[in-house]
C-alpha cells in the first residue's frame, strides 16, 4: 500500500518528502485543502520549515492527495495517537522496545506479548513503527509495571528478536 501512494508521486521528490512525513505523524488533510492532524490545523508553512520544503509544495501536494480518490479516503480519515513512550517514565510506566531480525516477519508481536501476557504484566500501550517510514523499525510496548529479569530474557532470547532495550 505504501509503495503505491510514494508511486503516485514519483514527478516529484519534494511532494513525496510531504505525503512520508505526513504519513509518519498520522498527520492528515481536511476536506478544504489543509493539512490536519485529529481536526486541528497545521499551517503550512510550520510543515514546510519542518519538512525544508516550499509552503507552496506543501499545500500542492493536499490538493493533489484531494484529487485523487484512494489518497482522498485516506488523508481524509487518517489519525495520530499520542505515543506514551517519551512519558512513560513520568507516568510511572516502563518501555520495552524490540528491534527485530527481519520486520516483515509475521508473529513478532504475538511471540512477545505472549511472553508478557503469561506472567500477567498489564500492557499499557502497543506500537510498531512501520518498516516503509522507519530506518529501524522496532516494536514499543509500554508496561503498568517493570518486569521481572527473567520476563526480558525470555523476550530476548525469542528467535525474532535482534535486540531488547528496557
Amino acid at each position: 500500500m505504501w509503495a503505491e501512494i510514494m508511486r503516485e508521486f514519483t514527478d516529484s521528490p519534494t511532494q513525496a518528502r510531504v505525503v512520508r512525513f505526513l504519513l509518519a505523524n498520522g498527520f492528515g488533510v481536511s476536506a478544504e485543502g489543509k493539512i490536519s492532524c485529529n481536526g486541528v490545523e497545521i499551517p503550512a508553512t510550520h510543515l514546510a520549515k519542518v519538512i525544508g520544503a516550499d509552503r507552496r509544495v506543501v499545500d500542492a501536494t493536499a490538493q493533489r492527495i484531494l484529487r485523487t480518490p484512494a489518497l482522498r479516503e485516506l488523508f481524509l480519515r487518517i489519525r495520530a495517537t499520542p505515543d506514551l513512550s517519551q512519558v512513560a517514565t513520568s507516568l510511572g510506566l516502563t518501555v520495552i522496545t524490540v528491534i527485530p531480525n527481519n520486520a516483515e516477519e509475521k508473529g513478532i508481536v504475538g511471540d512477545v506479548v505472549s511472553v508478557l501476557t503469561r506472567h500477567a504484566l498489564g500492557i499499557r500501550q502497543i506500537f510498531v513503527t512501520d518498516p516503509y517510514f522507519s530506518e529501524v523499525p522496532r516494536l514499543v510496548i509500554i508496561l503498568n509495571e517493570t518486569p521481572p529479569l527473567g520476563v526480558i530474557e525470555e523476550i530476548r532470547s525469542l528467535p525474532p528478536v535482534k535486540q531488547l532495550i528496557l
